[in-house]
Parts: C-alpha cells; structure tokens; sequence
C-alpha cells in the first residue's frame, strides 16, 4: 500500500499572507465583539478591556452586558442606566449583572432579590463603592435567589448586611460593616434564615447546593458577638482567616451542618 502524503491539518488559507493570524480582533463586528465580551468576568476582565478604545468601552459597557447604577444623574433617559439600585434591580432580568458607580454612597434598604443576578462595585477597591443600610430596616440586601455580590462595602446601623433566604449567595472581596457597640441581636453582617437544603445536578455531572453562602476575601468589621447568624438548617463551616497588616480577611460556607 503507498503511504499517503502528509498534508497539514489546517487549510493552506491560515498560512498565506492573508492569514487568520494576521488579522486584528478590531476587525470583527459589533456583534460579535459583544459576543466575546460577554464571556468575561465583569471584573476586573471587561472592566478593563473598556478602558482600551472608544469602541471597546461602548461595547463593553453596553446594557446588554450590564446595568448600571449611578445616582449622580438625577433623570437618566439612557436605557440600562439607573439613579438607585431598588430601581435597577426591579429593571434587571435573570442573569444581568449590575455594575454600581464608584464613589458617594448608595442607600439600600430591605431591597428584594428574587432572581439570579450579580451586584457588582465599580472602583478599584471595595472601599470606594458604599451601601448604606439605615437605622430600622431589617438588612441591606435580603436574598431569594442564587446571587453573586462583589467589591462591595456594606455598611448596616442595626440588622444585618445581607439577608440569605434561599438560593446560592457568593460573596466575595467585600467589606461588611456593622456598628461598633449595638445590641447582640440586632446587628450581624450575614443572617441566613434558609431550611430547604439539598443538592441540584447539573448538566456537567457536579452537584450543587440549592441554598448555601460562600464568602470569600472578605473583611467583616464592628457588630455584635457573632458576624454570621444562623436561623434555619444551615450551619456556619469551613472558616479560614489572613491577618493582613490592616485588615482580616475570611473565607468561609454557610451550607449543611
């Protein structure tokens, strides 16, 4: 039998002078430019791919990928631009993720989560994004779905940061704050009142926990004798702590006992 020839795997078009490989990523579509944007961490991987051109930060800041809070402008008539958080939330469908303004404060009081989303902070550190949780509501943020929040400083007078009813709640770089001195009971930087634990499979074969709480990098500061409160079936598990020279940071679950 005679051998066959070898032939390149890849068609002769790759190597000529017209090359694929020759071709800038600048010369694809809006559309498609959108469409590998929107495989990227929103931070810090598309946060930064909008600060190379004109172009990549209109669509990579465009309201297809997320929305955006900034209460600066008093009317935004610029579809995916929001003066409150409550507001953009409301807007938000499963699966956005909502990128809030660096800078000032942001109230948040008692908003309601009840679909899969991710709340984002838009400055360099967790610092420089601040949600303030007034005197007499029960928490921040309360949580009825599987979220993620990051780069957030959340800081609660009396009640709790976050509230986690149900679902899988990420947590990570953020910094919880509570006041210094308040009643034990009243003050506590995540409380999960979630009973219906178990496990979901995916279409990849892993099993995931329907209701659990990661948290991970994060800074918890003030508040009571306990940062954590648990009120269902879920237990705290798994804590890790980093002595940095100004801050602690923990990593912990919240999941079954």
């Amino acid at each position: 039998m005679k051998e066959r020839s070898k032939r390149p795997i890849f068609p002769s078009v790759f190597f000529g002078s017209d090359s694929i490989f020759n071709s800038s990523i600048n010369n694809l579509d809006d559309g498609c430019l959108m469409h590998i944007f929107s495989f990227l961490n929103p931070i810090p991987d598309r946060y930064n791919s909008a600060l190379v051109c004109h172009r990549w930060c209109f669509l990579a800041c465009h309201p297809r990928l997320w929305l955006r809070v900034e209460p600066s402008l008093k009317c935004s008539l610029e579809h995916g631009i929001f003066t409150t958080i409550e507001s953009a939330v409301s807007a938000a469908r499963p699966g956005d993720t909502i990128l809030i303004k660096a800078g000032g404060s942001h109230l948040a009081c008692d908003i309601q989560i009840k679909k899969p989303i991710c709340l984002i902070g838009g400055g360099e550190h967790p610092d420089d994004t601040i949600l303030i949780c007034s005197r007499g509501t029960e928490s921040a943020l309360e949580f009825l779905s599987t979220c993620k929040v990051s780069n957030l400083t959340v800081k609660a007078k009396l009640g709790c940061c976050f509230l986690h009813r149900k679902g899988r709640l990420t947590i990570e770089g953020c910094l919880l704050q509570c006041d210094e001195h308040p009643l034990d009971y009243l003050s506590c930087a995540i409380v999960s009142t979630a009973t219906n634990f178990g496990y979901v499979r995916s279409d990849t074969a892993k099993c995931h926990r329907l209701d659990c709480v990661t948290v991970s990098e994060t800074r918890i500061e003030g508040g009571g004798a306990k940062a954590v409160k648990t009120t269902g079936s879920l237990a705290l598990q798994q804590v890790r702590a980093i002595y940095a020279r100004s801050a602690v940071y923990f990593w912990f679950e919240v999941g079954e006992g």
